[in-house]
């Protein structure tokens, strides 16, 4: 391992100067230290730097320094091969295990190579339809549809593996992860699936009719999804991950399918999945 990675929440003070800080140590200690264009800009003086999306494959290991937003604007894009370690600035993430107390220890087991990852799945997401050219989006959590604010509701058609399901007529629909149950899904009440296993969740997001329940699935059947006869002025979204997204309508179809690519993620050395649900759901607390 020679070539390593950075990126940080670049609104957080603490975190870039963290960054800042845990860059030079590794400099000084003869590693080949990069970051993403943006951090880049706030750190100064970085002499090696490429765009969010290259930065993995200038790199043997990336480290993230924020929350669960900034590991997954950087995991969406990572090769396969390339290890993630997520060190969370403030409260315990799902994805940022590794507190920054704890970064310091975590670092020295990883230079030596005492280290476990996890591979996550990611999704492959595609729009077809007039005037869309094809293009895959890599999710690590979820594909959100949503309404806007003032619009009605929604109705999506959902077929999977070329077999209908059913018509959705809700505030929206999320396509989720493993990884991403504890996400959005988790908000819309879903359910938590264990992160390794060969699953997807499709959940409606405030649905029209209380017997449409989430639907849990082998991640191996493709997802798609078309909106049924929206009105003209209404605005509906498809979100990627919660970071990225457009607008689609009618004549448009969502299609979500397994990805060959994985990501992988650093396990902390201190705890497992159910610590980590035990503190962030504050289970068998008063």
């Amino acid at each position: 391992m020679q070539s390593i990675g950075i990126s940080a929440k670049v609104s957080a003070p603490a975190a870039v100067q963290y960054a800042k800080y845990i860059a030079d140590d590794l400099t000084r200690r003869g590693f080949d230290v990069c970051f993403d264009d943006q951090t880049a800009a706030v750190v100064g003086g970085a002499p090696r730097c490429f765009v969010k999306s290259e930065l993995g494959g200038h790199a043997d290991l990336l480290i993230t320094f924020g929350g669960d937003g900034t590991l997954l604007s950087l995991a969406r894009h990572a090769p396969a091969h390339v290890p993630i370690l997520g060190v969370n600035m403030g409260t315990l993430g799902f994805l940022t295990e590794v507190r920054v107390e704890e970064f310091p220890e975590m670092m020295e087991r990883i230079l030596a190579g005492d280290f476990q990852v996890e591979p996550r799945v990611t999704f492959d997401v595609t729009v077809t339809g007039p005037g869309r050219d094809g293009t895959h989006y890599r999710v690590l959590n979820d594909a959100a549809i949503n309404k806007s604010a003032l619009a009605r509701i929604i109705e999506m058609k959902v077929t999977v593996a070329g077999l209908f399901v059913s018509s959705f007529r809700a505030d929206g629909l999320i396509v989720a992860t493993p990884t991403g149950s504890t996400a959005y899904n988790l908000s819309a009440g879903g359910p938590i699936i264990y992160p390794t296993m060969g699953a997807v969740v499709i959940t409606p997001i405030c649905p029209h009719m209380l017997t449409n329940r989430p639907l849990v699935l082998p991640d191996e059947l493709d997802i798609e999804i078309g909106i049924s006869s929206p009105s003209e002025d209404q605005e509906i979204y498809l979100t990627l991950d919660g970071q990225e997204g457009f607008p689609i309508g009618e004549h448009d179809r969502v299609c979500v399918k397994k990805s060959e690519q994985r990501v992988l993620l650093v396990q902390s050395a201190d705890k497992n999945y159910f610590d980590v649900l035990r503190n962030k759901l504050k289970w068998g607390e008063a």
